[in-house]
């Protein structure tokens, strides 16, 4: 049997300090541990907990239960007699290993920001006849939900003897209304199968003194939530004050965002499903608008605020003739606009398809519609129907242009997927990325830490703190050679000026979820399903 170089630590040793000692001492900052008015609200923000080292090397750290709990006994990782794990070169990840944030720089850059690697330790702060954990689902739908679910039943059950596993149901007021479920690895057996969540989900209904009691009451030890970044922040609220209160529970999250907007991680769960149903669906509408005379097909994909889907879906398709997004500002009428584009290509085809997300061209809906402004209970803007305001623009507009009448391939609230989309099984990637998000966050608690979320940042899965994931969304930057992939894929105008172009570049400078020269953590589209800390 493997063990890493951590092998011979003092099992009572914090961790923290571990990877502190292991730095050059005269560059070492202590690590920052403030009281935040986050205990007070649902908005708040946790001081960060940063460990920094020579040549520029920055920890962002996450909270560990000794922080407020030092003399917590440690016991052996279950996983070294596990039988599964017997051929495993390494049984643990080392303690000092962290994970870059930036893997592009040049040769004197700064060794810059890191997360600490995720991953089995050997010393565990849990006993598996303990342990008691619940997991939550909150917010909307998205494929892979119950893959996640699954995961961390059996991993729980199968790496550390854990079989006290309880299911919250309807999201966040689950917690207070008591309603759960017992989940047993038998009981979850097929749930990967199924689109949705086994355990219900709601927007909103978060009550952290509520959640918190519940939490206490329970003896629940391990809370696991999924959601995407309101959850998250509601995720953080709950630890703070889970410490407040000095209680021995670990909280992890699991990011979920089907429009795969969640910073610094490289992609969230169910992105990769999500796009291969689109895909479908944009095949389904070019072969309707092919079919007849100057047919146009709309098709409206997810993407409140960030347009990935859109543009991962129209690069895949290669049937798109113009893909519209929430970060790219454009325009219908005069030249260089939607309706001179329209024009020029159904001159040249007779037909074309044209997929637009859902956050997009919200300001032209506005002004031409006057609407008020209003939230969901998650307090996401509720959003003006993109795909029936343009719909019925391009019908009536249109119609001015030296052209043949326009023919829509089918009636436009057939032509949105949505639910659809969000609904299905997750695929065998995300099946496969779910298990390691599962067990990411399996290890993390049960080696202690908490406050934290996990997920791959640069291929290598890693424990992120909170607020780094809530404080800002991943978005398309339209400045990036990713784009400029799309724009030649479909041949469209950008729609920009060169101003705006100039403003966009300076904005994104120096973004916080991009790599050297603005290229995207997920260029690619790709994680690696076969890393080896897992």
């Amino acid at each position: 049997m493997g063990s890493s170089s951590a092998s011979g630590l003092n099992p009572q040793i914090d961790p923290n300090l571990v990877l502190k000692s292991s730095l050059s001492a005269s560059a070492v900052k202590a690590p920052v541990r403030v009281p935040s008015p986050a205990r007070m609200g649902f908005d708040g923000k946790s001081q960060p907990k940063i460990v920094e080292g020579e040549r520029g090397y920055v920890l962002e750290d996450v909270p560990h239960l000794t922080d407020y709990l030092p003399d917590l006994p440690t016991h052996p990782n279950p996983l070294q007699d596990n039988p599964a794990y017997s051929v495993v070169k390494q049984y643990f990840v080392n303690v000092d290993d962290t994970v870059a944030q930036k893997i592009v720089v040049h040769k004197s850059s700064p060794r810059g920001t890191h997360f600490r690697r995720s991953g089995p330790r050997q010393k565990v702060y849990f006993e598996s006849d303990e342990v008691h954990a619940c997991i939550v689902t909150c917010g909307g739908l998205c494929p892979g939900l119950n893959t996640v679910i699954r995961e961390i039943v059996c991993g729980l059950h199968h790496m550390y003897g854990v079989n006290s596993v309880l299911g919250i149901q309807g999201g966040y007021k689950g917690f207070y209304a008591r309603n759960t479920i017992n989940l047993t690895p038998k009981s979850v057996n097929d749930i990967h199968k199924r689109g949705g969540t086994i355990l219900g989900t709601s927007r909103g209904g978060h009550d952290t003194a509520k959640i918190v009691d519940s939490i206490e009451d329970r003896g629940i030890n391990q809370v696991y939530i999924i959601g995407g970044d309101g959850t998250q922040k509601g995720a953080s609220v709950i630890y703070e004050e889970i410490e407040r209160r000095g209680l021995k529970v670990a909280v992890a999250g699991i990011p979920k965002t089907i429009d795969n907007d969640i910073a610094v991680i490289d992609k969230s769960f169910g992105f990769d499903s999500a796009v291969e149903e689109a895909q479908r669906a944009i095949n389904a509408a070019h072969v309707e608008a092919e079919s007849v005379e100057n047919g146009v097909g709309v098709v409206k994909l997810m993407g409140r605020y960030s347009g990935f889907i859109a543009m991962y879906a129209t690069l895949a398709s290669r049937d798109v003739d113009c893909c519209l997004i929430p970060e790219s500002p454009f325009y219908l009428e005069g030249h260089g606009g939607l309706f001179e584009y329209m024009e020029k290509r159904l001159k040249e085809q007779g037909h074309m398809v044209l997929v637009v997300a859902e956050g997009a061209g919200q300001d032209l809906i506005a002004e031409s519609l006057r609407s008020m402004s209003v939230e969901d209970p998650s307090g996401n803007k509720l959003l003006l129907d993109v795909g029936l305001w343009l719909s019925e623009k391009i019908r009536v507009d249109l119609a001015n242009f030296p052209i043949v009448a326009v023919s829509f391939c089918k009636k436009t609230e057939d032509a949105n997927p949505t639910y659809m989309i969000r609904a299905i099984p997750s695929n065998a990637s995300d099946n496969v990325y779910c298990t390691l998000l599962a067990h990411s966050a399996i290890h993390g608690a049960m080696a202690g830490y908490t406050g934290f979320t996990t997920g791959p940042v640069n291929g290598r899965h890693a424990y992120i703190p909170f607020h780094r994931i809530t404080e800002t969304q991943n978005k398309v930057v339209i400045t990036d050679r990713m784009w400029a992939r799309l724009l030649s894929s479909t041949n469209q105008p950008s729609f920009l000026n060169s101003h705006i172009i100039e403003e966009s570049k300076k904005e994104e400078e120096s973004p916080p979820t991009q790599l050297l020269d603005g290229e995207n953590c997920m260029e690619n589209g790709v994680v690696d399903a076969s890393l080896p800390e897992l």
